[in-house]
């Protein structure tokens, strides 16, 4: 998506209908699916892993290492409805939050739909995901874009200085060992680029993650966005770990590789969690290096962060793992 005003109004139910495609994600996507994959159906959710999948992490309570700490991240998460309404996602994730009781919460854009307007932040998103507005470091997707008094005018007014810290949508925090960064895809211009380099040039610390909410990488709806493709290879070329995304509403995770999508085991980890409220998206063309997709479910990813690396697991809103992660290490 761009960061200019949508041409038209896509109708849309408030939890069941998909918007259509724009131009920038109909581009070209890479590859099939590996050898060895399997898909199977279980309890309606659709899991497809490769051969040789690799062992899952071991489980670690939030703040249990030397170190350590525990944050939730989810994407696409507030639908236009509340815990009243049965079919409504978003209370049930946020839920999940509150048992897990990370030390934050990243939430990677589409926190609100459809057009992100206060009076929607307030009616729909302060019922669930507001309960830990005071540990969120969001960032902003394109359906905050979408506001009619201005882009980003709702998003920026319910959250305030927790979104814009120095005034900017983007912007950098460090917990332990760790540097997060937080992107606007909406509007990644040379101004954003610029400030990356000097903000990764200062960076002190060992790890790196970043999130943001158009993927390079997706085998969903929208598929692969080259718009982050210049800040990839910056955050490559700075040893970065992670990257989390959302925007396609589905889970996925990829082996680590380099910008131009090839392995590369001392490239970026890419998550895509856009399962934390939004009515979900098809699998359509299975990328490279994608080692796990799943779609049909909600839930929330449980990051489990160490001096020296980190793991994940999902977390669906029936309280179950989903996915684990294998164990990385910082580079």
């Amino acid at each position: 998506m761009t960061s200019t005003p949508r041409a038209e109004k896509h109708p849309r139910s408030q939890s069941s209908t998909r918007p259509s495609k724009r131009p920038r994600h109909t581009g070209p996507r890479w590859g099939l699916p590996a050898a060895g994959a399997a898909l199977a159906l279980v309890g309606g959710v659709v899991l497809w892993s490769p051969g040789g999948r690799a062992d899952a992490a071991p489980e670690r309570a939030a703040h249990a290492q030397a170190g350590g700490f525990t944050v939730v991240a989810a994407g696409d998460i507030a639908e236009r409805c509340t815990a009243d309404d049965s079919g409504c996602e978003h209370p049930r994730t946020a839920a999940l939050v509150k048992k897990i009781n990370p030390a934050f919460v990243l939430t990677m854009g589409d926190n609100q739909y459809d057009d992100a307007r206060l009076k929607d932040f307030q009616k729909y998103y302060d019922t669930s995901w507001g309960a830990f507005k005071d540990k969120t470091h969001p960032a902003a997707g394109n359906h905050e874009t979408y506001d009619p008094d201005g882009e980003l005018a709702g998003y920026k007014a319910y959250f305030g200085d927790i979104a814009f810290p120095k005034g900017k949508s983007y912007y950098s925090f460090d917990q332990g060992n760790w540097h997060f960064i937080a992107l606007d895809s909406n509007s990644l211009d040379s101004a954003q680029t610029d400030w990356l380099k000097s903000d990764l040039a200062a960076n002190s610390k060992k790890c790196v993650a970043a999130y943001w909410h158009h993927p390079l990488f997706s085998s969903g709806e929208h598929g692969n966005d080259p718009v982050s493709r210049p800040v990839w290879k910056l955050l490559h070329d700075a040893k970065a770990e992670l990257v989390l995304n959302g925007h396609d509403h589905h889970y996925e995770r990829f082996a680590p590789q380099d910008p131009d999508g090839k392995a590369d085991r001392n490239g970026i980890v890419e998550l895509l969690g856009g399962m934390g409220g939004a009515n979900p998206y098809k699998i359509e063309e299975v990328q490279p290096n994608s080692e796990k997709r799943l779609t049909d479910t909600f839930g929330v990813v449980k990051l489990n962060f160490t001096d020296d690396g980190f793991s994940w697991e999902l977390v669906g809103t029936d309280g179950t793992t989903k996915d684990s992660s294998p164990s990385y290490q910082c580079h």
